[in-house]
């Protein structure tokens, strides 16, 4: 019975009746420790080695066991690889990921997936087995249901140093059929740069042109009140020539926050001292909520003399 404990122990208590079997355990004996309850029945099949409550690597190992060759998916993979701090998933179906060829029956609390890409994104020497975490965050950011949600995965990942912007582009390269590639590829190229490029060309097609805002003028270069240079991500001027609107798009999604924001702030000073009012928009506003941050602006833009509104848009209604 060694072979069964270091099972065990690998596996954090968790045993499928194909190992037990396997291992020399008989059909009665596993019978016994379940009605012992030196055992307890987690799934058809599967078993843990205790009656209480199950960890969520333990749930993890379960539904992986349920299947003779699965691994974990999606959330699922990254939460195994980033460890407990920063999802809290107690209560979230396991997503598993099998060969193609594999027929998987339904089992609750388990969302399985198959995938022709199986022996390619997986690897099986991690403990349990899970996607590799570049293709399972990729993953996560195709299936996003809003830009924001795809920008947040895709800036956390890089953000918590687990992997770079690069890495995520060489394996986007190789990964057929994803749903939104453009946008993955130019919110990459942003936090490879940290430009805020995705955050220019929404602000003008999500806020700015449905809404009927004035055309801001772009990359407006000016001068500090100490001679440096600088660029304006969209300018908008009113009737009185001494008064101007700055629109600026904080895409840089994690940078080091102090030097930026001394940064902003002076750059908001230099501004002021030209009688020039400054607006900071960052995903949220842009991507999350266009319609209402139009509306905003349109007001911003009506005390600077403009004597337009702001429109509504087919968003708007739902906004």
């Amino acid at each position: 019975m060694d072979e069964i404990e270091n099972l065990l122990d690998l596996q954090d208590g968790v045993i499928a009746r194909r190992q037990a079997l396997a291992a020399g355990c008989t059909a009665a004996t596993l019978r016994r420790r379940i009605r012992r309850r030196e055992w307890a029945v987690v799934h058809p099949g599967v078993y843990v080695s205790h009656t209480g409550p199950l960890t969520w690597q333990q749930r993890a190992w379960a539904a992986v066991l349920t299947q003779a060759s699965a691994a974990l998916a999606g959330r699922s993979a990254v939460r195994a690889h980033e460890g407990t701090g920063r999802q809290q998933m107690d209560a979230v179906p396991i997503e598993i990921i099998v060969p193609s060829t594999s027929h998987p029956a339904k089992v609750a609390g388990i969302v399985v997936r198959r995938s022709r890409r199986f022996e390619e994104t997986v690897q099986r020497n991690l403990h349990p087995p899970r996607q590799r975490y570049d293709d399972a965050i990729l993953e996560l950011a195709d299936t996003a249901d809003d830009p924001l949600r795809l920008i947040a995965v895709l800036a956390d990942a890089c953000g918590g140093r687990r992997t770079t912007a690069e890495r995520l582009v060489a394996r986007l390269a190789a990964t057929p059929r994803m749903r939104q590639r453009r946008l993955i590829e130019a919110v990459l190229a942003d936090v490879a740069e940290g430009t805020c490029s995705v955050l220019e060309r929404a602000y003008l097609s999500m806020v700015e042109r449905p809404h009927g805002l004035p055309r801001g003028e772009r990359q407006v270069a000016a001068r500090t009140a100490d001679g440096r240079r600088i660029y304006c991500d969209v300018v908008y001027r009113g009737r009185d020539p001494a008064w101007v609107q700055h629109v600026e798009l904080d895409g840089l999604v994690f940078h080091d926050s102090v030097a930026q924001r001394d940064r902003d702030l002076e750059r908001d000073l230099d501004a002021a001292v030209e009688l020039a009012g400054t607006v900071r928009l960052g995903y949220g506003q842009v991507l999350g909520r266009a319609c209402s941050t139009a509306a905003k602006v349109g007001l911003l833009l009506q005390r600077r003399g403009w004597s337009g509104a702001a429109s509504t848009c087919p968003e708007c209604s739902g906004s």
